[in-house]
């Protein structure tokens, strides 16, 4: 017969690796949604001075609509006002 002994030190070394383990895993997917959250943001900026830039070659409805929906402006004149602001 064998006989097998658990030392407390193999019971605490586990749980330590356990322990940051898990903080290492907790910690990347902090950072990743804190990239996949500032990436929302540079594409909606881009896609807001994109769209400025074409409403001022071409001022049709489509482009209004676009911009209403990423401003939250419901007006034509405060999109105009918002657009000169972002094309200087």
């Amino acid at each position: 017969m064998k006989f097998e002994l658990k030392t407390e030190n193999d019971n605490y070394s586990k749980s330590f690796l356990q322990f940051f383990g898990l903080v290492f895993f907790l910690t990347l997917i902090i950072i990743l949604c804190d990239v996949a959250f500032k990436l929302g943001i540079i594409s909606r900026n881009h896609k807001i001075e994109y769209n400025c830039r074409l409403l001022s070659v071409e001022k049709s409805k489509p482009h209004f609509k676009k911009l209403s929906r990423l401003t939250n402006l419901k007006s034509k004149q405060q999109i105009w006002e918002f657009c000169r602001e972002v094309n200087k």
